[in-house]
């Protein structure tokens, strides 16, 4: 199938864009770190290299896989819709299905299937406009 590459890594950078956003301290991100327990310490270190590399690895898979799924010319209105139905119906449900079982809140199930269900929706976005 054609997939357009450019359209792909704009999909990854978009993620990347709204996780700056939405895990930042202005938004979802102190409510997130209490959430999962981690100091602005333990947070701040890591092999940033690895952490967000991979992340972006990562996203770049998920957004050509989303392009494969939603063919060569999907329609603006159809690509939107898969994306935002991708991001609640398969990616939420599935956090959904381990949180139940790992016994976290529902408040990380909202912050992390929420920012989930608008990286697939922007994808739908991206990919459909450029296509």
């Amino acid at each position: 199938m054609d997939v357009n590459y450019l359209a792909v890594i704009a999909c990854a950078v978009s993620a990347f864009v709204l996780g700056g956003i939405w895990y930042s301290p202005a938004v979802f991100g102190k409510i997130w770190q209490e959430e999962i327990g981690v100091s602005d310490e333990a947070l701040a270190s890591g092999n940033k290299t690895v952490i967000f590399g991979g992340a972006f690895v990562l996203a770049l898979v998920a957004a050509y896989i989303f392009a494969l799924f939603l063919g060569p010319d999907p329609g603006l209105m159809v690509a939107v819709g898969a994306g935002f139905a991708a991001g609640l119906c398969w990616v939420a449900t599935s956090f959904g299905i381990n949180y139940l079982f790992e016994r976290k809140s529902l408040s990380l199930f909202a912050i992390n299937s929420g920012f989930h269900t608008l990286q697939f929706t922007l994808y739908g976005l991206i990919l459909g406009l450029w296509t």
